[in-house]
């Protein structure tokens, strides 16, 4: 029989003492909001390195390059999964962690509507991809490395999210965040976060000249983004900027 140790808890207050405990942690946590805009600002000035290598995919209607990832989106997020002989789980699952991460993806049609595409890549096959997103209930494009992309991008090893961005036919690799900085990464904010373009709104330091929009405006409902502007919605997005801006908290 397992023999539960005491947990040492925090003292029982008054709610007035707990609201005041608040307070002071809420100054701890906007501290480290505004460290965690000002370091996406400074990921935004990162430089930038060409991909001048041609990689090739396996993607469920056959070959693929890297550009036809992007699914004609300006920016693409690259996670390499490990799903693959040798893998704990394999055939049937992919590596626990990754799919946890998976798990936590939400619904792409809103990173879609900041012109910026998720996709996975692993080593297994398509039919067996295409078997494991039907088990897990997954959407996620998902593609099979065929050369070294897995390699020359540091991610052969352990999982990562790789970031690029194209000019035309140019695709250049604009960051990396893997080991511990993955745990983080699944909702929409995680990921404009990590890419050269932000989240495009016009609260946040960009370099000049880079795509913003009022906050709110943009957002909507992930079955409604070709229905166009709306005007109630931008009323009420406006409304909340206002707020938004006569409170501090950009």
């Amino acid at each position: 029989m397992t023999k539960h140790i005491a947990m040492k808890t925090p003292p029982i207050v008054s709610r007035q003492d707990w609201d005041a405990a608040r307070e002071q942690m809420l100054v701890k946590e906007k501290a480290t909001l505004r460290a965690r805009d000002a370091l996406a600002a400074e990921r935004r000035r990162m430089p930038w390195m060409e991909v001048d290598k041609a990689y090739l995919f396996e993607g469920p209607n056959g070959r693929a390059s890297l550009l036809d990832l992007f699914e004609g989106r300006r920016q693409l997020i690259v996670y390499r999964a490990f799903f693959e002989p040798g893998v704990h789980g394999w055939p049937d699952h992919a590596c626990r962690g990754c799919s946890l991460g998976a798990d936590q993806v939400g619904h792409l049609a809103h990173l879609n509507a900041r012109n910026t595409t998720l996709a996975y890549a692993s080593r297994a096959p398509q039919a067996d991809i295409a078997r494991l997103k039907q088990r897990m209930g997954w959407q996620i494009p998902w593609y099979t490395i065929t050369d070294s992309f897995d390699k020359d991008f540091g991610v052969d090893e352990w999982h990562g999210h790789n970031v690029f961005i194209h000019d035309g036919d140019r695709i250049f690799r604009t960051y990396l965040i893997n080991s511990r900085g993955d745990e983080a990464m699944g909702t929409v904010w995680s990921y404009l976060d990590a890419t050269p373009l932000g989240r495009q709104e016009i609260w946040e330091d960009s370099p000049e000249g880079y795509p913003q929009t009022p906050l709110y405006s943009w957002w909507n409902w992930h079955d409604n983004y070709d229905a166009g502007a709306d005007k109630k919605w931008e009323e009420v997005s406006a409304a909340g900027e206002a707020a938004f801006r006569d409170k501090g908290e950009q």
